[in-house]
């Protein structure tokens, strides 16, 4: 019959030199696997910056390219290479500045606005693009918005003479006229609600003479109702009206048929 013996596990017949090697491969590969995630991370940064540096590069380029358009009057080709660079630089607040200009040249207020106060959000400390907006609010007759966006301008760039002489002197004097036409308007509404009420007699309802006609009505009510008066008509046709009184009340006669009161 066969014996069997003591197995050992495969894990010891491996020896020490063995396992020292293959850790030391290990750490080998290990290295180099951290080494190629280092490189791929760095290569895909670069990457991002190159991409970065020729989206704002082609920006401004067609940033240009607009300005010059812009300058020739022609302002719908303008709007259209500032839209495109707008896809490539977002974040450029001088680009809706610039749209905002030329918008208004075009007369389309609402738009001028909208774009100005996107480059308002995109760097507010941009004195110029205050005064843009303001300028558009004017041409849309938000007298009062513009004002404040000119100070604010103001604030930013406080030795802008063009600001301070042009567009706020201009928009005071246009907030002023404003005010005076309102008062115009509202004087001639004034003096007839003061006619009207200057045509209006006023009446004392507690004076000796509506007290004396109110008692006369009174008696007369009482009188009528005290003394009632009846329509007889007799066979032969004979029409009579008789008083009653409530005390005495009239019988009529046998010969009566039609009574009406």
């Amino acid at each position: 019959m066969a014996s069997f013996g003591w197995k050992r596990k495969i894990g010891e017949k491996v020896s020490k030199a063995t396992s020292q090697q293959f850790e030391a491969e290990a750490a080998d590969d290990k290295d180099l696997a951290d080494d190629d995630d280092a490189n791929w991370v760095h290569a895909s940064k670069r990457r991002k910056e190159i991409l970065l540096e020729d989206c704002v590069k082609k920006s401004k380029e067609l940033k240009d390219e607009g300005a010059n358009l812009a300058e020739n009057r022609r302002y719908r080709e303008a709007i259209h290479k500032w839209d495109e660079a707008l896809q490539l630089t977002p974040e450029d607040a001088t680009l809706y500045e610039m749209k905002s200009q030329v918008l208004m040249s075009l007369h389309e207020m609402f738009p001028a606005v909208h774009a100005a106060e996107m480059a308002v959000q995109r760097n507010p400390r941009s004195w110029d693009a205050w005064q843009t907006l303001g300028r558009a609010q004017l041409g849309l007759g938000e007298i009062a918005l513009a004002i404040r966006s000119f100070q604010v301008s103001l604030h930013i760039f406080p030795m802008n003479p063009e600001v301070w002489k042009e567009d706020l002197s201009w928009a005071r004097k246009l907030h002023e006229q404003q005010k005076a036409t309102k008062a115009e308007a509202v004087q001639p509404l004034s003096k007839e609600k003061d006619l009207v009420e200057d045509s209006l007699p006023e009446y004392d309802f507690e004076s000796d003479e509506i007290v004396a006609v109110c008692a006369a009505i009174a008696e007369k009510e009482k009188a009528l109702s005290a003394a009632k008066t009846a329509v007889i008509v007799s066979a032969s046709g004979t029409v009579q009206t008789v008083t009653e009184q409530e005390n005495c009340p009239t019988a009529p006669d046998e010969t009566l048929f039609i009574r009406a009161r």
